[in-house]
């Protein structure tokens, strides 16, 4: 089983925890309503230990409508999805397809061991089936490390639409159009921008601006120095038509996010996100010889106040 980071939930309550405090789950609600509510364990970071890490924090956090095959071991195969009709936790197709949801409601405080559960629970389930939510009663203390391929990457596909829900046996009923309709009128465009050493790295269009908003795999204290080397060099920004506007915690990963040129295309990105990922390879490999300066910890402070929450 996959090394996990947790933190006790209930300890923290009778710690004198803040209600008010944004969970540390990663959600963005506040402790009261969201795991203060009375589950014992969060997994802060549920996915450690996967290479696909980073995708599948994007695809809980804020990738629209996307799909990928789950690379598992064994068993009936699997495509996950970052949100299911009802925002399910599973359903199986007619056609005994297996997918499962990313973006659910949710009391449990390991996301990993929901998905293990919605799993098991669909390839068990008769053709046609859904799970709404993963309960208590379906957990059997597997997590989603011990059913993948640790080593493999997602072969993620983003869409346009909802279209994907369908099966292709004909036109949506007048209901099933209704609630297409719905989730397609709230999508935000989103691309993912490839490059030499970019992976994880999303170009969304709020309507209002542009960002790029990318899944960092290192640990968060080693990020934030290389990012404050970075910006005391003024090297930070991915291009002129950029700026750093913060980062935020998501499932145990930091998220850093640049406000974007708007007129530009998403794949104009591709070469100064290469840029700068060779940038901070190199400076993080520095800070093993190098601590630090006076200046650059001041920077990292100033990062540190920084943090975004996303809308």
């Amino acid at each position: 089983m996959g090394k996990k980071t947790r933190t006790r939930a209930t300890a923290a309550a009778t710690d004198g925890e803040n209600p008010r405090r944004p969970c540390p789950c990663g959600s963005g609600k506040r402790y009261k309503a969201c795991h203060g509510a009375g589950d014992d364990v969060i997994v802060i970071r549920p996915f450690e230990g996967l290479a696909c890490e980073p995708d599948l924090v994007a695809m809980r956090e804020f990738l629209p409508s996307a799909t990928a095959p789950l690379p598992v071991r064994g068993g009936a195969p699997a495509t996950l999805a970052s949100v299911l009709p009802g925002a399910s936790a599973a359903l199986v197709r007619d056609s005994g397809e297996i997918l499962l949801g990313m973006q659910v409601q949710t009391r449990s405080g390991d996301l990993a061991a929901d998905l293990a559960a919605a799993l098991t629970w669909a390839r068990a389930a008769e053709p046609g089936s859904s799970l709404p939510v993963v309960g208590p009663s379906l957990r059997s203390g597997e997590r989603l490390p011990d059913l993948l391929d640790t080593g493999a990457q997602l072969d993620l596909t983003l869409h346009k639409d909802f279209a994907w829900w369908l099966a292709d046996d004909g036109e949506p009923g007048a209901e099933a159009a209704a609630m297409l309709e719905r989730a397609n009128s709230v999508i935000l465009p989103t691309e993912q921008v490839e490059g030499k050493g970019v992976r994880a790295a999303y170009w969304v269009d709020t309507g209002s601006k542009a960002h790029l908003r990318w899944v960092r795999p290192e640990p968060e204290d080693r990020l934030m120095a290389a990012l404050a080397r970075l910006s005391e060099r003024g090297e930070l920004e991915l291009s002129g038509d950029s700026r750093y506007a913060g980062s935020f915690r998501a499932h145990g990963l930091l998220v850093p996010v640049w406000d974007l040129d708007q007129e530009m295309h998403s794949s104009e990105w591709s070469e100064p996100a290469a840029s700068f990922a060779a940038r901070l390879d190199e400076t993080l490999e520095s800070l093993d010889a190098t601590p630090l300066s006076l200046d650059e910890r001041r920077a990292r402070d100033v990062l540190a106040g920084k943090q975004i929450t996303l809308r």
